[in-house]
């Protein structure tokens, strides 16, 4: 089914007989693998409202996240959060949606400074599972009473309801960019460096490990950021010789980090929020014991764990999210083999308090149960 209208993506789901499997672009093959009728929204596309002087934006659910930022780069701005496009990592196919990118909150390294992608959003439409179509929020960034549904939709994947559009706030595009790279740094000496860069006045954009360089990013002015840059070397010094590496070698040196490129090749990845000061004790103890490869993002506080052998994932990702729920951390199984997902569960569990509120939420918007069944299991 692929409804061209809100009304008909409404009656399709209050109609419904049985499970849907709700997809968007169909980029992002995530999460505990769902048996159902496919229902997509990739030909709800449009953007329906763009301010520019009021840096707002509203498009339909299956405009392409490519058309949205064609017309933000026309105007010199952005979507500052930096969404992640996961075709790479997962070998997908298809054309990201601007409503799979919300529904999956996804937020690149500029969250450190700007926030993640649910805190741009200034409005949404869906529809829930009775095949009732529900508005919450606006058009401008404000204060609220009751339920904040635009963040709660956010990262639920389609399952408490299916975006029909969405409300963003967008941001001016920077003059120029540097980075700053230090080599071959332990994950300690890492996260040491990403940490001081961060508690500095310098306005960090980002904050990376990958393939032994740590990366640590500038924006703004011209004079400011080699300003900046200048600061941030001399800080930095203690820890290593610091190169510098400018503009658009800089914009491609992130979109590879921001897409988790790196891991490509691997059969299965596993995504690991967790305490920056944790990152490296658990990096350790995971890599050793099942052969993984550790890069870092947000400073520390995101960790991605690669695995080369995908018929042994199973048993690493149990063993990463075991280690994370001594530590108040959180592992998701982001690629896999289909019967790995299907045999582990591909969030981290929750304790009985969250996992009753989820379900009791869960039964509020989607009755019949029929909306993503078990995918976020």
């Amino acid at each position: 089914m692929t409804p061209k209208t809100e009304n008909e993506l409404a009656d399709a789901i209050s109609s419904a007989k049985g499970p849907l499997r709700i997809t968007g672009g169909g980029t992002r093959d995530i999460g505990n693998p769902v048996v159902g009728d496919a229902l997509s929204t990739a030909a709800l596309s449009g953007i329906t409202l763009y301010e520019p002087g009021a840096l707002t934006l509203v498009a339909q659910a299956g405009t392409p996240v490519s058309e949205i930022e064609a017309a933000l780069d026309a105007e010199n701005q952005r979507l500052a959060f930096e969404p992640m496009d996961h075709r790479a990592l997962l070998g997908t196919q298809g054309t990201p949606t601007i409503g799979g990118m919300v529904a999956a909150n996804v937020s690149g390294p500029r969250r450190i400074a700007v926030g993640a992608c649910r805190d741009h959003l200034l409005g949404v439409r869906f529809v829930d599972g009775a095949g009732t179509v529900i508005k919450n929020g606006g058009r401008v960034m404000k204060n609220v009473t009751g339920y904040d549904l635009v963040k709660l939709l956010a990262g639920s994947y389609g399952t408490l309801g299916v975006l029909s559009e969405v409300s963003l706030k967008v941001l001016p595009k920077p003059e120029t960019e540097a980075t700053l790279v230090l080599n071959d740094l332990s994950l300690e000496d890492s996260v040491a460096a990403l940490s001081a860069a961060l508690g500095s006045p310098f306005e960090v954009t980002g904050a990376s490990k990958v393939k032994g360089q740590t990366c640590i990013r500038i924006e703004g002015f011209e004079a400011s950021v080699r300003y900046r840059a200048e600061q941030l070397t001399a800080l930095l010094s203690t820890h290593g010789d610091v190169d510098q590496v400018d503009h658009n070698a800089s914009s491609t040196l992130w979109r590879g980090i921001a897409n988790v490129s790196n891991f490509a090749d691997h059969e299965a990845v596993t995504r690991v929020s967790v305490q920056p000061s944790a990152a490296p004790a658990l990096g350790h103890e995971i890599a050793s014991k099942h052969n993984l490869d550790v890069m870092l993002d947000w400073g520390g506080g995101l960790m991605w764990l690669g695995m080369t052998q995908g018929d042994a994932a199973a048993v690493a990702h149990q063993a990463i999210q075991d280690s994370c729920a001594q530590i108040n951390a959180h592992a998701t199984l982001i690629k896999a083999p289909i019967e790995t997902r299907a045999a582990v569960p591909v969030f981290q569990p929750e304790n009985p308090t969250i996992t009753a509120l989820s379900d009791g939420i869960r039964a509020k918007f989607d009755p019949r149960g029929i909306l993503n069944p078990g995918l976020m299991v």
